[in-house]
């Protein structure tokens, strides 16, 4: 594509917009960059940025509808955060202006293999894991997406003989148009962001738009064990690379006699014991299954793997072990904003929780959560705007040691004044951040904050 003086709308000025505006700047294309919060909501946050967009020549259109200058418009990029329904993006659609993620735009740019990987959970990890062992094997490997380094803030750097490992979502997916992955993997699909995708029939097909530009030269690592992921497999081009952490397969990635075990393409061995893994839970074992195969598809040697997979200790706000205070030990898991993530944290606490949960509600049902709480869930303390639809889903269920707390301070002082020693406290929300914080990391932080100061 030729990019000099090419008129390029960026939508939405969060860190993947004003990425994408710098990038296609920098490329010689007369950018205009919308929000619709006004410069004054604005300038508190992000007031450096603000001056360097313009000081490139980038136009800021803040507080207004972009409906009045769409058909000046070459190209309309679309941060993950807005919907595309919106009536403007289906008065471009209909004049044929096209919208693209920015991930279609790094793409679009980008030299060398892509992994790219989804899910509902265990993106984070998977990607991150998948991450540290191709820089181990290649150390110019650049980690982006929806882990949060634009994929558009790295795409200059990258040369033909790098790589790329992705953490993308469904919202980003829904805009592409010729991402192509090399390897492409699936980790599980359930309801997820249904506020968003309307049903849940969306947002399964937005996950599969991850394969649809992949051809037989390429891979797809799917999960064996997840009902929807298998019925993708007639709808793909792909080599199919199958993981399952239940039962042995013929040819894929699984666990034999407690080993991850690898039998794909004349390669026939166990990589190395579950019990040598550091991160907790079954979830886990099946992000390291999945890492594995996502790596042996790249070539990657298997004692490469094995140290990686053995020295890794999980990410940050994923059931990230914070204190020990008073012989309760205190939990932070703020990135299950679904309800399975939240399901998948609490299975793995081996203690009496004091659970904290609740957020901003994107209309999930909580009965299969609070349906695990016997002999699990021992309080819980709730937050954000889901707080009384959990308390009447609980209370339908026969729980009722429930507290409300108006901050996350708040209910951490709760916990303690609840949790016994032999107890951990959990932060594991089960619902999105952003109706009380501006991500689930901010979340995260201040109630590791906030444990701390208990110590005083």
């Amino acid at each position: 594509m030729e990019w000099q003086n090419r008129n390029i709308l960026i939508i939405g000025m969060a860190r993947s917009g004003i990425s994408s505006a710098k990038l296609c700047s920098r490329l010689g294309a007369k950018v205009k960059i919308q929000d619709m919060k006004k410069r004054e909501e604005l300038i508190p946050l992000m007031e450096e940025e603000i001056n360097l967009l313009e000081s490139m020549g980038i136009e800021l259109i803040l507080g207004e509808d972009p409906e009045p200058i769409i058909e000046s418009q070459d190209l309309i990029v679309l941060s993950p955060g807005v919907p595309t329904d919106l009536e403007f993006l289906q008065k471009a659609k209909q004049m044929n202006i096209p919208v693209w993620s920015e991930i279609e735009l790094g793409y679009v740019l980008c030299p060398c293999p892509i992994i790219a990987i989804t899910g509902t959970n265990g993106k984070t990890t998977t990607t991150t894991l998948v991450g540290e062992i191709m820089k181990a094997y290649h150390p110019d490997t650049y980690v982006v997406g929806n882990i949060g380094t634009p994929f558009t803030d790295k795409v200059e750097q990258m040369k033909q003989q790098d790589f790329v490992v992705a953490e993308i979502s469904s919202f980003q997916l829904e805009t592409i148009h010729t991402f192509k992955p090399k390897v492409s993997a699936i980790l599980n699909i359930t309801p997820d962001h249904l506020n968003r995708h309307k049903t849940f029939e969306n947002y399964v097909s937005a996950k599969e738009r991850i394969f649809e530009n992949q051809d037989s030269d390429d891979f797809c690592v799917l999960n064996e064990e997840d009902d929807i992921c298998r019925k993708m497999k007639g709808k793909m081009c792909a080599q199919i690379i199958p993981f399952s952490r239940k039962k042995e397969l013929d040819e894929g990635v699984f666990v034999k006699d407690d080993e991850i075990y690898v039998k794909w393409n004349k390669i026939n061995t166990g990589i190395c014991k579950i019990s040598d893994l550091q991160i907790l839970g079954d979830h886990n074992v099946e992000n390291a299954l999945a890492a594995t195969a996502i790596t042996i598809c790249m070539g990657v040697p298997v004692e490469i793997i094995r140290n990686i997979l053995i020295g890794f200790k999980g990410v940050e706000h994923r059931i990230e072990y914070v204190d020990t205070i008073d012989g309760v030990q205190y939990y932070n898991d703020s990135k299950a904003t679904n309800v399975d993530a939240a399901i998948i944290g609490i299975k793995a606490m081996k203690r009496p929780i004091v659970l904290i949960g609740g957020g901003m509600d994107k209309g999930a049902d909580f009965t299969e959560w609070i349906d695990v709480f016997p002999n699990k869930v021992k309080y819980l303390i709730l937050i954000g705007e889901t707080s009384d639809k959990i308390i009447q889903t609980a209370h339908e269920k026969g729980f009722f040691n429930i507290k409300k707390a108006s901050s996350i301070n708040e209910a951490v002082i709760l916990a303690k004044e609840i949790a016994v020693s032999g107890d951990c406290v959990l932060l594991s929300p089960a619902c999105a951040s952003w109706d009380m914080f501006k991500s689930y990391e901010e979340r995260g932080e201040m109630f590791k904050q906030a444990v701390y100061a208990l110590k005083g």
